[in-house]
């Protein structure tokens, strides 16, 4: 996950591709639940660029944003704003530019899921703020045995739960570093931790942390780690990354955050040291599968804290208003012909 400026200087917009055709031929179809005021921002940045609104400013504050493109305008469309399922955007013949609300956009460019000549961008820069205070409020809640607390409650009991962890003078190892982790980076530092970064290119810096290293250095890094926190993508190479063996190197009060694709664990392994109390918990917004399944003895496991994957929603204002900021000014560049803000493909 890169920051929210990250495009290569020498990558051409859809827009750029397609500046000299009729503005009349494209066709953008704004799945965003836009107010009033936000809808009259996109007609402007849009330069005269059609422009088709499909969702209602009703939808927000929630999690059920939805986004499809009308059938009869799939033919005519070159430029989506929201996640459209992939094959429905992959049925649209001319589609130059897919916006996606989302940072993960792990299906979208997935091997055959749209056509090649389709440009996907997405939100980055609107989730760390939401998101880096989320897994920052799993982490203290784990610490101070606020799970335990709170089950105390449910039954009417009033009970010790013994000792409690402070990040003060800490090591957190944060896989991922993009917008996400350093901002979860910069909420550790501010309460005294030491931060580790784990990314594929090492060369390069992030905000919020100390040390910056490749995933060689992953396993001598879990040993030195009271908290981890994960913020990787859906790939090949992060599949399971926390197996068996690397669960085994932790500390026995190391805390597991995972904020970024539920893949990252391999659950059986993470079920088996949180039964075994090899870890002191882990705080999972993301499992495998998704939706935990209601039988899942992991909803059980009084070490772990389990969200519904909402960090990253948009019930927090301050998101909506990231991810309108960063579609409007892709609108503008899609318009005049200008390289996109967080290219992904």
């Amino acid at each position: 996950m890169e920051s929210q400026q990250d495009t290569a200087p020498e990558a051409q917009s859809a827009g750029a591709s397609s500046g000299n055709r009729n503005i009349s031929s494209r066709l953008i179809v704004n799945a965003l639940p836009v107010n009033d005021e936000e809808r009259k921002r996109f007609v402007q940045a849009a330069g005269g660029i059609r422009q088709k609104f499909v969702n209602s400013v009703a939808d927000r504050g929630n999690m059920l944003w939805h986004a499809e493109v009308p059938e009869e305008l799939q033919t005519e469309v070159t430029a989506i704003l929201g996640n459209v399922k992939p094959e429905q955007a992959s049925a649209c013949p001319r589609l130059e530019w897919l916006q996606t609300w989302s940072a993960g956009v792990d299906r979208y460019v997935a091997p055959g899921a749209l056509g090649e000549h389709t440009v996907v961008t997405n939100a980055t820069g609107a989730y760390g703020l939401p998101v880096g205070e989320h897994m920052f409020a799993l982490m203290w809640a784990l610490m101070k045995q606020l799970p335990d607390y709170s089950r105390n409650q449910a039954a009417h009991r009033w009970e010790d739960a013994g000792d409690v962890l402070s990040p003060q003078g800490g090591s957190v190892v944060v896989i991922g570093t993009g917008d996400i982790g350093s901002y979860f980076a910069r909420l550790a530092k501010s309460v005294g931790m030491h931060t580790y970064g784990v990314r594929r290119d090492a060369s390069r810096g992030a905000d919020g942390i100390d040390e910056i290293h490749s995933f060689d250095d992953l396993d001598d890094l879990l040993a030195l780690a009271d908290v981890v926190a994960m913020v990787v993508p859906s790939t090949p190479q992060t599949h399971h990354l926390l197996d068996a063996r690397r669960l085994a190197l932790l500390k026995p009060n190391a805390i597991v955050i995972n904020a970024g694709r539920g893949d990252a664990i391999d659950p059986k392994a993470l079920l088996d040291v949180l039964h075994e109390g090899g870890i002191r918990g882990a705080g999972l917004d993301v499992t495998e599968p998704e939706p935990l399944p209601a039988d899942d003895p992991l909803w059980d496991e009084p070490r772990c804290l389990i969200t519904p994957h909402v960090a990253g929603g948009n019930h927090l204002a301050q998101t909506s208003t990231a991810i309108i900021s960063i579609a409007l000014e892709n609108v503008r560049r899609y318009a005049a012909g200008k390289p996109f803000i967080n290219r992904r493909r």
